[in-house]
């Protein structure tokens, strides 16, 4: 049996929701659901909800709950860079629902996985962290995504090609477009554009200096993923951060960025609750 109910706390004068996951026995972890992108606690395909309730099954407390200006929370959003204060009041009301705790992991998906890379290092109570398919995208990652890894992908899929015969394919506008992708591709080997902020190094910085467990999960089909190993390919800093004896890295090579299937967000659930004994229990 596990207990669910609802909280809410305050983060600078605005009122916070959030749903905790309690198992029969008093936890000593707790995981903290960070919730990314324009959706609210429950998640995409009601993965967050899912993996809440089996955590909590696992004798874990799982906390998910909306920032700022999202779902049932007041307040206007600050953007995944500055919900860093949402994220510190969370952990205060997971600490203080739960007096049991010892020690407490961040998960995030998406744009949360990279707020997160900003917050953990700041604070001593995050024991773990996890982080599904980081978003690192600027203009030109996104290009260069394209180029190496949609286009190629075209050329070989028979469907493009009988598209192509039957003149069912706007073959210019795909030209053009592609030109574009693969002029910013070029271009982005020389100095980032004017105004864009390099964000695959600023959360390298904030990861760097975190020094507990993490476990990093990237869909082998999701542009994202695919943007995050680029960049983190290019990155000195990224490259030591992924080869310290802390990180363990597991590629889901079948899943999509949301893990749409439910058989796909079961195995990142078990990957979670496995990694959470072998790696911050101990």
């Amino acid at each position: 049996m596990i207990d669910e109910y609802p909280i809410s706390f305050v983060c600078n004068g605005h009122a916070l929701v959030g749903v905790l996951h309690l198992p029969s026995s008093p936890p000593s972890v707790g995981v903290l659901i960070i919730v990314g992108g324009p959706q609210y606690r429950v998640g995409s395909h009601r993965q967050f909800l899912s993996l809440a309730r089996q955590l909590a099954t696992s004798g874990i407390a799982a906390l998910r709950f909306d920032c700022r200006g999202m779902g049932d929370s007041e307040g206007i959003f600050p953007g995944f860079t500055g919900i860093g204060d949402d994220i510190h009041a969370a952990v205060d009301a997971l600490q203080s629902a739960v007096p049991s705790l010892r020690r407490v992991v961040l998960w995030g998906l998406c744009d949360a996985a990279s707020a997160i890379a900003f917050y953990a290092q700041s604070d001593d109570r995050v024991s773990g962290i996890v982080l599904l398919n980081p978003w690192v995208r600027t203009e030109d990652s996104l290009a260069q995504a394209h180029v190496k890894h949609y286009y190629l992908q075209r050329l070989a899929d028979p469907a493009f090609w009988r598209k192509l015969i039957r003149g069912e394919f706007a073959l210019t506008r795909a030209i053009g477009s592609f030109a574009g992708d693969l002029r910013r591709t070029i271009g982005a080997r020389g100095a980032p554009a004017a105004g864009e902020e390099n964000l695959p190094e600023r959360m390298a910085v904030g990861i760097e200096k975190f020094r507990g467990p993490i476990l990093l999960l990237l869909s082998g089909r999701d542009f994202t993923a695919k943007e995050f190993e680029d960049a983190a390919r290019r990155s000195k800093r990224w490259q030591r951060i992924l080869a310290r004896g802390e990180v363990e890295q597991r590629d889901f090579a079948e899943a999509d960025h949301t893990f749409s299937r439910r058989s796909w967000r079961d195995q990142v659930a078990h990957w979670t609750r496995v990694w959470i004994d072998q790696s911050v229990i101990p």
